[in-house]
């Protein structure tokens, strides 16, 4: 394999053309702020002693830099009303601190997002929240209640004689579960989901700002006590609960799912409590998408560190040859190709997300549900990449990567919490497979390559492995729906538990065969050179090991030959050669500063002197002499 290291003009004009693939058109404009912010000296890592700062330590900096951020904003209320900022701010904020991604995420997003959603035709003072004289926060799931959090049961009783609202948490499994609701970084309100009880009557789950603490402890009624510590980032993750706490009718946050009005009666122009909440939270779409976002971020840094150390990292070459880049074996680069295949697909496809629900945020319902739907699959897929990428960097980088110090085990641990926050994957990807399993599949597709015709298309051609991709979809959920049919008397469950299975691959193939679409499209937009070459071999990279996973469906449903599947490892074989030639150039397209490349010592040829020992023997030219021989 030729040097990976070799980089000239040509490279970072290659790197550039990529780089505006990656981040779009207007990367400029979109990321160009975060990439500035990041360098700058309050969010590089401290210069401390080893082993580094405790979980406390790493916390209370989080919150002085959500605080120094929050000074640099134009207007805290505009970056929450964005969701390509808010995208952006966790792409390059989560690989630096993802406690800090955490915290900003909840207080722009969920919170002041909630309340800007929210009763559009009232005034509300957000001053304290905009100057974070006050942190927001966000509690909605309960010990009982997670990915079914419709039906949590904290209470918020209408009180008329108060004209307003009072919470309870009625029972243990009725607390708020993981909150940041703890006094670390100053006093805080949240937004409550409440089952709002007026006159009697169950209306659904509604949010309510409340006050939770002061500068020093928890207002009256309300009780906080820390969960044990998670695994990841030290966030103060609470439980909460209330008992008898009144707030004022304002409060409740209404619009269209409902409000209480002046003369105590609530209305609603949304049927349906389901419906109701689901307007109340709406907020946790725009938190998927930033989950993607922290996800494609961090796998972005991790194999740019793994890229770089792999190059400068030496291992003995054999008898009579010298030393040799890690990087020059197969059995190392060949991972990180893959992995770069993965994580330009996760760019790709988390922009076309981010295109996709930006344009129907405001339109009609169906497109709305459509897009919504797409933003589910590609959270669960991203994040589900992004932590076998992240895994993969980091054993390539052995004992090095297990240390805090050169950043990834942070972002190992973290990219967890990503998996489960705003929706666990499992649950949110189950339920996309029971919409789409029922819904047919495009006539094209079936009419495609069927058994009984041969396949005629070339596996160089990226259009050719989409619609191989989109047979894999067609086939997984034409399997679902056959195993329910024949599934016995059971009731729903039972034909569910049949079907489920296929119906899940068949979602995990529909976010294949959408990354392999944003990739093919990605190609077409850029001029014949060798950015182009780039990519392409990328894009293909990508769709033949997905075509050869499912090589045997293909092949027994006549979309593929059997020449084409014995030809399937040696194609594979030959693209993972040429992507790793190009890695450094690849890695570079990822635009990461040189500042946050310094904080990590592996990224850096010279890794070894952040272990230098200044009053060692090396140094002080003395022998040091055993004390029983002195």
């Amino acid at each position: 394999m030729d040097s990976p290291m070799v980089t000239g003009v040509g490279t970072e004009r290659v790197a550039d053309r990529l780089t505006a693939v990656l981040l779009g058109a207007d990367a400029r404009r979109e990321h160009g702020f975060w990439q500035r912010i990041i360098a700058t000296e309050p969010f590089r890592r401290p210069a401390v002693p080893l082993p580094g700062p405790t979980p406390d330590e790493r916390l209370a900096l989080a919150h002085a830099r959500l605080r120094t951020l929050n000074n640099a904003l134009d207007s805290g209320a505009r970056l929450a009303a964005d969701p390509r900022a808010l995208a952006a701010l966790h792409e390059w904020l989560a690989p630096v601190d993802p406690t800090l991604a955490t915290v900003a995420g909840i207080h722009y997003n969920l919170f002041l997002g909630s309340l800007l959603d929210h009763d559009a035709d009232r005034s509300r003072d957000l001053s304290d929240f905009l100057a974070m004289r006050r942190i927001g926060t966000f509690l909605c799931t309960e010990v009982a209640h997670g990915n079914d959090a419709a039906a949590v049961e904290t209470t918020a009783t209408y009180d008329r004689a108060r004209d307003g609202f009072v919470l309870h948490t009625p029972h243990l499994g009725a607390q708020k579960f993981m909150p940041n609701t703890s006094r670390a970084g100053g006093p805080k309100s949240g937004l409550v989901a409440a089952r709002l009880l007026v006159e009697g009557a169950d209306h659904g789950v509604f949010l309510l700002l409340v006050p939770l603490t002061d500068s020093s402890q928890a207002l009256p009624g309300v009780r906080i006590r820390r969960l044990p510590a998670r695994l990841g980032s030290p966030v103060d993750h609470c439980l909460t609960s209330f008992d008898q706490v009144f707030v004022g009718r304002e409060a409740l946050l209404g619009g269209q799912q409902g409000r209480v009005g002046d003369d105590g009666v609530f209305r609603s122009g949304t049927a349906g409590r389901r419906r109701r909440f689901l307007a109340s939270i709406g907020r946790v779409t725009t938190g998927r998408i930033c989950m993607s976002a922290s996800a494609v971020g961090s796998a972005r840094a991790t194999l740019a560190i793994a890229v770089r150390y792999s190059g400068h990292r030496y291992v003995s070459g054999g008898r009579a040859l010298p030393p040799l880049p890690v990087m020059a074996h197969r059995s190392h680069h060949g991972p990180l190709a893959g992995a770069m295949a993965t994580v330009f697909a996760m760019s790709l496809l988390h922009r076309r997300v981010l295109d996709r629900w930006e344009a129907a945020v405001r339109g009609p319902a169906a497109e709305r549900a459509a897009a919504g739907q797409l933003v589910d699959i590609a959270k669960g897929w991203i994040t589900w990449q992004a932590r076998s990428v992240i895994v993969e960097c980091r054993e390539r980088c052995g004992a090095q990567g297990l240390l805090e110090n050169n950043g990834m085990t942070e972002l190992v641990t973290a990219v967890e919490g990503a998996i489960t926050a705003e929706g666990d994957n499992l649950a949110i990807h189950a339920k996309a497979a029971a919409e789409m399993v029922i819904s047919a599949m495009p006539e094209a597709l079936d009419a495609w390559g069927t058994a009984s015709g041969r396949p005629d298309g070339d596996l160089n051609d990226l259009r050719y492995l989409g619609r191989l991709l989109a047979q894999v979809e067609r086939i997984q959920f034409a399997r679902s729906r056959a195993r329910m049919a024949r599934a016995p008397h059971g009731g729903p469950l039972k034909r569910w538990n049949t079907g489920s299975g296929p119906a899940l691959r068949g979602v995990e193939a529909h976010a294949y065969r959408q990354a392999a679409d944003a990739y093919a499209d990605a190609v077409e937009g850029l001029p014949e050179g060798p950015a182009r070459e780039r990519l392409t071999e990328l894009a293909r990279l990508f769709a033949l090991r997905w075509v050869e996973r499912n090589s045997g469906d293909l092949l027994v449903a006549g979309h593929l030959t059997a020449d084409q599947v014995e030809g399937l490892t040696e194609a594979t074989e030959q693209l993972v050669a040429a992507v790793a030639v190009h890695l450094p150039e690849l890695a570079g397209s990822f635009a990461l500063p040189a500042e946050l490349l310094a904080d990590w010592p592996i990224a850096g040829a010279r890794y070894a002197e952040a272990y230098d020992d200044l009053e060692a023997s090396w140094h002080t030219g003395e022998r040091q002499v055993p004390a029983g021989d002195r």
